[in-house]
């Protein structure tokens, strides 16, 4: 799909060490601020059960779950907006993200520096929220001037547009994220060329001490009570324990996490929040050559889900074979589903849900 979450944050947070859990890219991770100057990119799976309840009953050669992209972006730190710490090119890589995740430090630690001195999560969430918003106000005073001289020619379009950056710009000036105002899909739709950074969804990552892993601790409070207010999502985890998990062999780390309480690591439940934050949802296809977990966004089609796969599929599109993982575990074999008359024949205005398992009838 080709989108992107972007990990901000204070220097000295936590990103590039909770980065390097996730992508096992090994992005440098240092005590000094700035030590990540170019983004670091990666790859990572997401996390999926389905794929091996898919394989239980339908044998395959490979097994390819889907994909997301993180992006790690050197920290922000106050007056980024007007360049301070190479601000100005490190908001232009937050600009090219879909979903920002936000790590905020929420433990002590006497060898890690912090940039302000403290530890204070809600001051250090200010600090880098101002700045994206100062950023987007930037952006869209600049836009506004532009389309208000082509308005006053009568031109409709920059009329229109002229309105929707006012909008924005006053909601901005009165320190309002852009994501938490009404905006209608003609209002959208202006607002998206400019790549403004406070329309992202966000999601906060609090990043805890290893005697803190259920997240109770005064500061993921405060980070939980932010995100609420904001309507954003929020996860705690330990970024250090993190990439304990990820060093180990799969074959010792159940036995760790057992020791620690934990279920699964909290980056499967990052990765699969970011994933859901973008609005992604997936689909399966299984057979002989592989089993793979296809991205589409929530709400789209058939027709779109097949064009994913190849795009000469979507205006070929006759119609789609499916079934759902429940079929499957309940009868055990796509010829028992479809003996039983739960193999369902969807046309071109069919809405795609999660975790469907498709065949698709391509026309030449």
């Amino acid at each position: 799909m080709g989108l992107a979450c972007g990990i901000v944050g204070l220097p000295n947070v936590g990103k590039s060490t909770i980065f390097n859990a996730i992508t096992a890219a090994g992005a440098e991770s240092a005590n000094y601020p700035f030590c990540t100057i170019e983004p670091n990119i990666g790859v990572v799976d997401v996390p999926d059960a389905r794929l091996a309840q898919i394989h239980q009953f339908i044998t395959t050669d490979r097994i390819v779950p889907a994909s997301l992209k993180i992006v790690d972006i050197a920290g922000l730190v106050k007056g980024a907006s007007k360049g301070e710490g190479l601000g100005n090119k490190f908001l232009g890589n937050v600009k090219e993200c879909d979903a920002i995740l936000h790590v905020v430090r929420c433990f002590e630690k006497g060898d890690i520096i912090h940039v302000s001195g403290s530890v204070d999560p809600a001051r250090d969430i200010e600090v880098i929220e101002i700045e994206l918003a100062l950023a987007d106000l930037d952006t869209v005073t600049r836009a506004l001037d532009r389309v208000t001289k082509k308005s006053r020619g009568g031109d409709k379009e920059a009329i229109q547009q002229r309105d929707v950056f006012d909008k924005a710009r006053v909601l901005l000036e009165a320190g309002t994220q852009l994501r938490l105002a009404e905006w209608t899909k003609i209002e959208r739709e202006a607002l998206k060329p400019l790549f403004l950074i406070t329309m992202k969804p966000v999601l906060f990552i609090a990043n805890v001490s290893d005697d803190d892993l259920d997240g109770k601790g005064a500061g993921v409070e405060v980070v939980r009570a932010h995100a609420a207010k904001s309507g954003a999502e929020m996860i705690a985890l330990c970024g250090d324990i993190e990439g304990e998990l990820m060093a180990m062999e799969a074959s010792d780390r159940a036995g760790f996490l057992s020791d620690l309480g934990l279920s699964e690591p909290g980056l499967h439940r990052l990765i699969r929040t970011a994933f859901d934050l973008l609005g992604l949802q997936t689909f399966f296809t299984a057979g002989k050559i592989e089993i793979r977990a296809w991205t589409i966004h929530k709400g789209d089609t058939g027709p779109v889900a097949a064009g994913v796969i190849h795009s000469d599929f979507e205006k070929g599109y006759v119609r789609a074979e499916i079934y759902s993982i429940d079929d499957l575990l309940q009868y055990k074999s796509e010829s028992a589903i479809k003996a039983a008359g739960k193999m369902r024949s969807e046309g071109r205005d069919y809405v795609m849900r999660d975790g469907d398992l498709a065949h698709f009838l391509i026309g030449k």
